[in-house]
This record gives C-alpha cells, sequence and structure tokens, in this order.
C-alpha cells in the first residue's frame, strides 16, 4: 500500500469513527508515515504495535488480622498427688472418710447458696470460712470445701484467699504467690481476669490474697470491694464463693469480711479451742445469719484418722 493510499485510509477513518475511538489507529499511522519519509526504502511493519503496559498495581497489603481477645486468666497446675499425700480431699484419691465428711458438710451450704433469698439478703452463694483463732485449721476445711463442691456436676468454685494479712491457700496448695484481691482494690485499672487463676480441675478457680497492705481493712469495707463481691457472686449463676478469712479474734478484717457474705463457717478444733475464745468469736457474729460450726480434729476412736463434724450455730 502506498502512502497516498494509507493517507487515503486515514481521511475516511477520521470521517466514519469518532476522534477518541480512532486515536490509536491515527496514531499508528502517524508513526508509519513518519519511519517511511526517514527511510522510503524500508519494508514497512503493520503489525499493531502492542498497547502500551498498565501500570503495575502497587500488592495489596494483608489485611490485618483482628486481635483476637484472649482471657488474661492464668493457669496453675495443682498436683493433686500432693494434695492427696497431705490429706486433702481429691476426685483422684479414692473413697475416703474425709471425702464423705466433707460431702456431709457441704450439702446444707449448697441448698442454702441457690434458694431464692428475700429483699437485701446477702448472697447465699458467698461463704466465709474463719475461726476464733489461727491453727484451727481453717484454710484446710476452706481447701477441702471447695475441692469438694468442685465435684458436683452443676456448680463451679471461685476459693478466695482473703487472709491478707497471713495469705497461706497458695502455700498450702504448693504455688507461689501472685497477685490478687488486695491488687484489684487498690489499682482500679486491675481486673479479675489479670489475677485469677485457673486450675487444672476444670470446675476451681483461685483468687490469690495479693500484695499485702496495711489499709486492708479500709479496703475490704470498701465500696469497690461491695461492687467486686456482687460481680463475682453473680456473674455465674452456678459458682459458689469460698472464702478463707483471717481468724476472728486477731484481725478486724474477718469481721468487716462477714459483712459481705451470705453464709459463715467457723472451724473450731476440738480439745485446743477454748469455750471462751468460741463464744467471743460468735459474740462478733450474732448479727449475722447462716453461722455454722465445723467442729475440727475429733477422734471418735483411738487410731482412727481426723473426722469432721459439722453443727449449725
Amino acid at each position: 500500500m502506498s502512502i497516498i493510499e494509507k493517507a487515503a485510509s486515514r481521511i475516511d477513518l477520521k470521517r466514519n469513527t469518532p476522534a477518541a475511538a480512532n486515536a490509536p489507529e491515527a496514531a499508528a499511522i502517524d508513526a508509519i508515515e513518519a519511519a517511511h519519509a526517514a527511510a522510503p526504502n524500508a519494508p514497512i511493519n503493520l503489525a499493531p504495535s502492542p498497547a502500551p503496559a498498565a501500570p503495575e498495581a502497587a500488592p495489596h497489603a494483608a489485611p490485618k488480622a483482628a486481635p483476637t481477645q484472649k482471657s488474661s486468666t492464668r493457669r496453675v497446675e495443682l498436683d493433686l498427688n500432693r494434695m492427696r499425700d497431705l490429706g486433702m480431699v481429691t476426685a483422684a484419691g479414692g473413697r475416703t472418710r474425709l471425702l464423705e465428711d466433707f460431702r456431709v458438710i457441704k450439702r446444707p451450704l449448697l441448698q442454702r447458696a441457690f434458694t431464692e433469698r428475700a429483699e437485701g439478703e446477702k448472697p447465699g452463694n458467698l461463704i466465709m470460712v474463719t475461726s476464733s483463732l489461727p491453727g484451727e485449721g481453717k484454710t484446710y476445711c476452706a481447701i477441702n470445701l471447695a475441692m469438694s463442691i468442685a465435684m458436683e456436676l452443676d456448680h463451679t468454685v471461685l476459693l478466695v484467699d482473703a487472709d491478707v494479712a497471713r495469705p497461706s491457700v497458695l502455700r498450702s496448695l504448693g504455688l507461689p504467690a501472685h497477685r490478687g484481691l488486695m491488687d484489684i482494690l487498690v489499682d482500679d485499672k486491675i481486673d479479675m481476669a489479670d489475677v485469677m487463676l485457673r486450675t487444672n480441675v476444670d470446675t476451681l478457680s483461685i483468687l490469690p490474697a495479693g500484695t499485702s497492705t496495711p489499709r486492708a481493712t479500709e479496703l475490704l469495707a470498701s465500696s469497690s470491694m461491695s461492687t467486686l463481691v456482687s460481680e463475682i457472686a453473680n456473674r455465674y449463676r452456678d459458682r459458689v464463693v469460698i472464702f478463707d478469712s483471717p481468724p476472728l479474734l486477731l484481725t478486724s478484717e474477718s469481721r468487716v469480711l462477714a459483712s459481705h457474705m451470705g453464709q459463715i463457717v467457723m472451724v473450731v478444733e476440738a480439745q485446743t479451742t477454748t469455750q471462751h475464745a468460741v463464744k467471743e468469736a460468735l459474740r462478733q457474729l450474732e448479727s449475722y445469719p447462716n453461722v455454722n460450726l465445723i467442729y475440727n480434729k475429733t477422734r471418735e476412736f483411738p487410731g482412727i484418722e481426723e473426722t469432721y463434724d459439722y453443727h449449725y450455730g
């Protein structure tokens, strides 16, 4: 095809097609004409020129995964074999006299824990375990009571070490110290999930006493404590909360703690605690309903393991 024919073809193309649509073809003819003018004898390549490559799209950044909300609750392993060897209640310990005694002890407590309460009455699932003096076995009974209730099919247990002056729950279980109850009350940025310990007993969790503070009595009497107690009592309908409390006759914390409780269990050591101490301790609790006694370390017959009798006060 001659240059003249190509030019005529170009004119026809412009007449019959909109300019915008003909832009690529017109550009191609211009390029051919320019090449022919520069080199008249050179062969003309009529193959369409490749379209300019589209700019490469910037690679899309991988969408950030939404942060998963993780529970900050930590997990600890209870040495159940060690607990069994120390004479504590465990599900794997077999049917022992101690296990049967705490089955008897827990039953009325559970029955009262979930009965409908009158207006203004404290939640029955908040149970304080205390004694008149140290060394009567209150922590031992609190742990065994919690372990026994954890065997229930319909309930979970939170064991709170509220003996903030001399915390012993973790030590008795062979666990190191952790932050806990006092840290929540001192620092409102700390949530209970930050300090609560889950255990290898799926239905049992522990709230340690936490960092010791000279303001323990005031903190336990504060509105923050009332809010916390209400939260742990009502968050889960199947939960029983056991508080290991300081002895009644040595500290003021136990009497303040008792004001939050729906039930109180006082441990009395057989043949050791005086009647005067028991009566004085009960006098401090006389304004509270549902006070019960565990008569601890009794021996019905020589050579028979310790037994635990349960009585209502």
